[in-house]
């Protein structure tokens, strides 16, 4: 299962964020360290190609790929000498594929920031310092070891694909707020969403109608976390191909450059030992043609062997031997 931590200061908004993506129940405090253990959701990677094509084929079950999401508590400065519960907490993103790192941009006197004012900019700068010490502690100790043994590489923490979710107040949301040059310098490059996780709450709580007229009224089209879900899943190199029929439609998840029998192990393991073909097409072409019987007539369904590599959106079947 692929996993992203989500980090970030105290009071950042890092468990209402979680509570909306999961609507799992997590305790939401105006103090620090609310979350001790990091709690860990399953949630779906939002995907309109498995709906349209479960509606086309009638299926009566779909299934999305999955990303889990660890709502990790929050880092202080100091951690990575023991601050808080930085080593603990530390040793929990290490466990992660990536991070989303949740940065305070909305002023509240009633919720506190632990340093007393509002500065995404230091903000990112002091947990992304945290992690480069981490990162030197776990240098000099392996250097250590290694005058013993050999021992094998270990991604560092500083080293994680990071994307920034800019957590906004729905005012500034409403009035169209963006980063400054300071806080675009910060991220240095790397993707971000801007969001409020208070409205991305009562989006995960409202209706398809409701939940459209909110994201009308503050002229968006998508909800910041929908966004957060798809690029997260994309930072990470990974490709959606599809299964679909009676039964069911299903979202398969892959690495770019996987040959088609090694992507076909998200099926099942013994698929890219016994892989023989497989039938592919794109999933718009498919969805145009109005049935796999018109598409095989169109001469849109292609046979491919071991060599082909999966591409984003292929819907495949795929025939295997014993």
């Amino acid at each position: 299962m692929l996993s992203i931590g989500i980090v970030g200061l105290p009071n950042v908004g890092k468990s209402t964020l979680f509570k909306a993506l999961t609507n799992k129940q997590v305790d939401i405090q105006n103090y620090p360290f609310t979350t001790i253990e990091p709690n860990v959701g399953v949630v779906a990677v939002p995907d309109e190609r498995v709906d349209k094509l479960a509606s086309l084929m009638s299926s009566k079950k779909k299934i999305y790929a999955t990303v889990d999401f660890t709502d990790i508590a929050g880092l202080v400065k100091g951690a990575s000498e023991g601050e808080g519960l930085g080593n603990k907490f530390l040793a929990n993103i290490r466990e992660v594929d990536a991070i989303a790192h949740v940065v305070r941009v909305f002023d509240d006197k009633n919720i506190t920031h632990v340093h007393s004012k509002i500065d995404p900019a230091d903000d990112i700068e002091i947990i992304q310092t945290e992690l480069e010490l981490a990162d030197l502690q776990t240098k000099e100790k392996r250097a250590k070891e290694k005058a013993d043994k050999n021992l094998p590489a270990l991604e560092y923490l500083a080293d994680k694909k990071v994307i920034f979710v800019l957590n906004c107040s729905e005012a500034q949301l409403a009035a169209g707020w963006q980063p400054d040059e300071k806080l675009l310098q910060a991220m240095n490059g790397r993707e971000y969403v801007i969001l409020s996780s208070p409205l991305e709450l009562i989006l995960t709580e409202a209706g398809p109608d409701e939940k459209k007229e909110y994201l009308n009224t503050f002229g968006i089209k998508e909800s910041g976390l929908d966004q957060l879900i798809q690029k997260s899943y994309k930072m990470l190199g990974l490709v959606t191909f599809l299964t679909t029929g009676e039964d069911e439609t299903r979202a398969w998840t892959a690495h770019e450059g996987d040959p088609i029998p090694k992507a076909s192990r998200a099926i099942h393991t013994d698929f890219e030992r016994l892989f023989i073909r497989a039938e592919v097409i794109n999933w718009k072409e498919l969805l145009d043609s109005g049935s796999l019987a018109n598409a095989r007539g169109k001469g849109l369904l292609r046979t491919v062997g071991r060599d082909y590599i999966i591409q984003e959106g292929d819907v495949v079947e795929i025939l295997i031997g014993k």
